[in-house]
């Protein structure tokens, strides 16, 4: 069993579906032409007892006429109708019977016919199939017939009156229904199986397609290939051929995008490497020559050297955030103190800018969200409000209702900058002379957007920034938190 059901499961889908088809119908045709048969066996069976009927009404006068006969001289016709056709016989209780000379043969005796014998104020008539004694079916009709009183009481305490018919008529007519039923149901499930085979050939059609399509993108990594879809078509198919689409789309999309981000890293990555690069061949060149640099300068290359390696490790650690899969966050996600956060936050950035003046006024507010990024984030609006405040500014930091707003008063983002202050690497023309990536604002989207919320920065009335970030939580803690 095993083994077939390996192999079935070995064929093509299209030979898969075309032999369950088969078999459905194969069952279901089997089904109906068995219930036929026996119906029609039974309609067949009923007309031949209605004719043993009818034949009884007209020879059961002659039961005890038989009867007597059959005492005196049991080789004597008991009747003078031709009847070669019918089978006519007694049987006594005790299982003797007697033939009416005309008769085709003599009919087997059965308990039955024993049975119908012993009672014989009976009137009922007995139907049954039995044999005569050259093995051919016959119909049979029993009836108690009482003897009487007569001379032959004694002998014959019981006798049942037995007429038959031949089943010869009835069989050939039900062997050629179920040959008819046979050959009919075998087109069928042949016929079923090709229409079974076509419908999987027209449905998989779709399914062809999309194989070739999957291979293709496998075989050349060619990402633009569309199956087309009908607008209107709404089965399955269809919407397997949308899915493939949005997901060809979606990794081209990732591509382009992988691919603009390595280009941008490594356009980043070029200057403050070929700034290390000079400044360490002046430090090689000035010990392979022996003429030491000037004090001073010697202390200005090693002070570069180290901004540099800053803003590497800055900008290193900036694209592994990036790079991070959403399946690596979900597993760090968890509900968090957001004000905490912030005020974690606050504590950094007032080390960064110990010139500036920073005021914080937080409510309670508790979001799902993974630590390390959330901090991460709002480290990264500071930082960028603290860049840009004039020395001894004010950067005003308040959190209410589930909103961050973090203003400056520094120089303000032009209008035509802010569409794009969240795009990776992008970086403001007056703002490329100061440290960073172009990478900050980005990972603040990014975060702030996988947690369920929205981040904008927006021109504050009299000069500065402002920047909103709106975050869904609650303003008490949830059961989970402590």
């Amino acid at each position: 069993m095993n083994q077939v059901t390996r192999r079935f499961r070995s064929l093509p889908i299209r030979s898969r579906l075309a032999l369950l088809v088969a078999a459905a119908v194969a069952f279901a045709v089997a089904a109906v032409s068995v219930a036929c048969w026996f119906f029609v066996q039974g309609k067949l069976y009923d007309a031949v007892d209605t004719r043993l009927a009818s034949y009884g009404r007209v020879t059961a006068g002659t039961a005890t006429d038989l009867a007597a006969n059959c005492a005196q001289a049991p080789n004597d016709s008991a009747g003078d109708v031709q009847r070669s056709y019918l089978y006519v016989q007694l049987v006594t209780s005790q299982g003797k019977y007697c033939v009416e000379p005309r008769s085709p043969g003599v009919i087997k005796v059965k308990d039955l016919d024993k049975k119908v014998a012993a009672a014989p104020y009976l009137r009922e008539r007995t139907f049954h199939t039995t044999t005569d004694t050259e093995g051919n079916d016959v119909r049979v009709m029993l009836v108690a017939v009482p003897t009487g009183p007569g001379p032959n009481a004694d002998a014959y305490p019981g006798i049942a009156f037995m007429l038959g018919l031949s089943l010869k008529d009835t069989e050939n007519t039900l062997s050629d229904l179920a040959l008819l039923l046979l050959l009919v149901g075998g087109i069928g499930v042949v016929g079923a199986g090709a229409a079974g085979l076509a419908v999987a050939r027209a449905g998989l059609r779709p399914v062809d397609k999309l194989t070739e399509a999957v291979e293709h993108v496998a075989r050349t990594e060619d990402l633009t290939i569309r199956i087309p879809v009908a607008d209107d078509s709404e089965d399955e198919i269809a919407r397997l051929s949308r899915s493939f689409n949005s997901m060809t789309s979606a990794l081209a999309s990732s591509r382009d995008l992988q691919q603009q981000l390595i280009a941008d890293a490594g356009h980043e990555l070029r200057t403050p490497l070929t700034s290390l690069r000079t400044n360490i061949e002046l430090l090689s060149r000035s010990e392979e020559t022996g003429r030491p640099l000037p004090e001073a300068d010697r202390k200005e290359l090693l002070a570069s050297v180290k901004a540099q390696m800053t803003e590497l490790a800055s900008l290193i650690g900036d694209l592994q955030e990036l790079s991070r899969s959403e399946g690596q966050r979900g597993e760090r996600v968890q509900v968090i103190a957001f004000h905490d956060t912030v005020d974690a936050a606050l504590r950094r950035a007032r080390l960064r800018g110990p010139e500036l003046t920073i005021t914080a006024d937080l409510d309670p507010w508790y979001v799902r969200a993974e630590p390390a990024a959330a901090e991460r984030a709002v480290v990264n609006i500071l930082d960028n409000a603290i860049k840009f405040s004039p020395e001894g500014g004010t950067v005003e930091v308040w959190l209410a209702d589930g909103v961050l707003t973090v203003r400056d008063h520094g120089p303000g983002i032009p209008a035509d900058e802010l569409p794009h202050v969240f795009d990776r690497f992008w970086r403001s023309p007056s703002a490329r002379a100061l440290p960073g990536s172009g990478l900050g604002l980005s990972i603040v989207a990014r975060t702030i957007q996988q947690s369920g919320g929205e981040v904008t920065l927006a021109p504050a009335e009299g000069g500065g920034t402002v920047a909103t970030v709106r975050l869904p939580g609650a303003p008490t803690p949830p059961p989970e938190l402590p």
